[in-house]
């Protein structure tokens, strides 16, 4: 089943009245429910533009972007919060951990956003921190993590609300070798339990893993 597909879309932004930056340019491509999709390209090639519009963090100038049933293209900044809240999972690079919170109160920073009751909270945290591997840091600070454990600790607090979609922005880049195979160890089981990824990523290696490969030029896709 078809979870995402963008059709001729694009997004500009305009710098002054003789200087528009066209970010992505035409995109047409689908992704499958299940899949685990890699996009890559250099810097400044639109990589982040197309994740942040598929998180409904930006929008699109023209063309749709459609979620499932859902013309996402056409929601305003309310709809698209809710839509968000609800599908996505987001995970970058530097972990964007809050450091005066523990474990346990970052993971459940997206339950309480949800209302959750404290009991189901309290479970789910429990439940996705053994899940990590990382139940003995439950109460602990990110600074008193290593650099795997607070990107665990992202992967827990995106999966938090049970999204439909794991987008993740370089999530291995501020890791050492043996740590970034941990965490895409770790993104492989979570698509063979059929949560539907797409990574950014210049590591080459990485990309080969997935399911296929969206590569991006200068805001548009040369492959499919």
């Amino acid at each position: 089943m078809t979870l995402i597909k963008m059709k001729n879309a694009c997004v500009d932004f305009t710098l002054s009245r003789e200087n528009v930056v066209h970010a992505l340019q035409k995109i047409n491509f689908t992704v499958e429910n299940g899949e685990f999709v890699a996009v890559t390209g250099k810097s400044g090639s639109g990589k982040s533009t197309l994740l942040n519009c598929l998180g409904g963090l930006g929008s699109l100038t023209s063309g749709e972007y459609w979620f499932g049933e859902k013309n996402i293209s056409k929601l305003n900044a309310e709809a698209l919060a809710e839509f968000r809240n609800k599908n996505i999972g987001f995970i970058v690079q530097h972990f964007a951990l809050i450091p005066d919170m523990t474990v346990f109160k970052n993971i459940a920073l997206p339950l309480r956003y949800a209302k959750q009751p404290k009991a189901e909270t309290k479970r789910r945290v429990e439940e996705l921190c053994m899940q990590m591997e990382i139940e003995d840091k439950i109460y602990a600070y990110p600074n008193q993590l290593s650099g795997g454990q607070c990107q665990r600790v992202a992967i827990a607090r995106a999966l938090a609300c049970s999204p439909s979609l794991l987008l993740a922005d370089e999530p291995t880049g501020a890791l050492d070798e043996q740590t970034s195979i941990n965490i895409l160890q770790i993104f492989k089981k979570l698509n063979q339990q059929g949560m539907t990824i797409i990574m950014v990523t210049h590591d080459e290696a990485i990309a080969k893993s997935c399911s296929h490969i969206v590569n991006i030029k200068d805001g548009i896709i040369t492959n499919i």
